[in-house]
């Protein structure tokens, strides 16, 4: 068998994070030598993670090996970033040479564009990793050739080859006038990357039975399906208990909301979260609480730390804080996987980030999608209209926030047992079988991992 060696290189948040070392981690459990490169600050967190034979983490100093704080200059830290990037990109490149185990590949999450740049420099084959659904990535693709207007017309009706009908609520918010022109040209960069190279490899999140449409849309590049990327030990009801593939890789749990949560009957408790970079509003807060309070249903609901406006020990200080603790569990962190696999789940309400989405896909799980920012409108849209896996909160436009009413009503949707709650669940369970089926050993995502490996000449 001839040798393979490949360079996994991620931004250090924890939405590509997750993706890219479960992808790391099943490379390396098929044999193959990789080397997982990432910040020093993201490394920390890291520490507790389970590592396969054959998987080797680096890390490089961005400028903030503590982490960023609000306020610090978040251009300066990213062209900071890439300049001591890309120096310990080459180095590692150049140190694989000598020792004879040249790099066969080199994958990227799209925050770091410029890893392709230095792989081209050393005539290294590289791939994109795609930590969003092949939707978006279309999307973006349109609107920097050629249907730009199409998709600024801010019409109900933006068609676009071989994608849903979509509207600009639709899209996502890097697309949007409102949105700095700076954030569209990051975007564009992306794309400039894999247009300079011919039939550029895309490694993407998801499954072809999933978008099989998406996965095909674009001719001028070839979208792989990997996914979905998350722990094997989930997948086979694990859980926990599979060492090498064990839960959230930044945090031990220390908490009691499983022990909370087996108190509670099958299929009944709502679960919140905004996943770990956005956070509501006081205001929008406080109609989450009334509308949660007014569904009377158990929940639990993750608020982290910094999105509170208490401190640590005292807690969020706004209204119906003690009322929402007696019908259900306020924490700051809980494994999301955990969670979405236990059998008193009912309902996901979920910012729509493409992690959560695909991990309610893996778990069954119905969604009320409450998107916040990014690629999650699309997101949303994809799993009210093409999935109908969950329902969509609305606005209210005149105060910018979704009231409590909008909140039980999806709530409600979802969990009363009406003939949409079934058609949903329904729907759930289909996409779970099939999210489970891809990853098996003769599954689609497989099979096309395999012949990605293939074609760098792994055999």
């Amino acid at each position: 068998m001839s040798h393979t060696h490949i360079l996994v290189a991620t931004f250090p948040g924890q939405g590509h994070i997750n993706p890219s070392l479960q992808l790391a981690k099943k490379l390396a459990n098929m044999g193959i030598e990789v080397t997982f490169m990432t910040s020093v600050f993201a490394r920390k967190r890291m520490a507790n993670a389970a590592v396969p034979n054959g998987l080797t983490f680096v890390d490089f100093s961005d400028g903030s090996d503590d982490g960023l704080r609000p306020g610090d200059d978040r251009k300066r830290y990213m062209e900071e970033m890439k300049i001591s990037g890309l120096k310990a990109l080459r180095n590692i490149i150049q140190a694989s040479s000598e020792r004879s185990r040249p790099l066969t590949c080199l994958v990227y999450s799209h925050l770091f564009a410029w890893a392709a740049e230095a792989a081209r420099e050393f005539h290294v084959p590289s791939a994109l990793l795609w930590i969003e659904p092949a939707t978006v990535l279309n999307i973006y693709y349109y609107f920097f050739n050629g249907y730009d207007g199409d998709i600024n017309a801010c019409t109900s009706q933006i068609r676009l080859p071989q994608l849903p009908v979509l509207s600009t609520d639709d899209l996502p918010v890097f697309l949007l006038p409102s949105t700095p022109e700076r954030f569209r040209l990051l975007m564009k960069e992306k794309l400039d990357v894999l247009d300079a190279e011919t039939k550029p490899k895309v490694l993407v999140n998801s499954f072809d039975e999933l978008e099989t449409d998406a996965l095909r849309a674009v001719e001028k590049y070839e979208l792989i399906a990997v996914g979905p990327l998350v722990p094997s030990g989930f997948l086979h009801g694990e859980g926990l208990s599979d060492n090498s593939y064990g839960g959230d890789i930044f945090k031990l749990s220390e908490n009691d909301y499983i022990e909370w949560l087996n108190s509670k009957p099958r299929s009944s408790v709502i679960y919140i979260s905004f996943g770990s970079m956005f956070a509501l509003s006081r205001m929008q807060m406080e109609e989450m609480a009334k509308g949660l309070l007014d569904c009377g249903r158990p929940f639990l609901w993750v608020i982290r730390e910094n999105e509170s406006d208490g401190n640590e020990e005292d807690g969020p200080k706004w209204s119906h804080f003690e009322e929402l603790e007696r019908i259900g569990k306020i924490v700051t962190w809980c494994s999301q996987l955990e969670v979405l696999s236990h059998p008193s789940l009912g309902c996901f309400l979920t910012h729509c980030g493409w992690n959560s989405s695909l991990e309610s896909i893996v778990f069954g799980i119905p969604v009320v999608a409450f998107p916040q920012g990014f690629d999650q409108p699309t997101n949303a849209k994809l799993i009210e209209d093409v999935w109908k896996t969950g329902v969509r909160v609305h606005k209210n436009e005149d105060r910018g926030i979704v009231e409590s009413n909008e909140i039980v009503k999806c709530i409600e949707e979802v969990m009363d047992d009406g003939e949409k709650s079934k058609e949903l669940r329904k729907n759930a369970n289909k996409w779970k079988g099939l999210a489970r089926e891809a990853m098996e050993e003769n599954g689609s995502s497989n099979k096309n991992l395999k012949y990605f490996l293939k074609e760098l000449g792994h055999v």
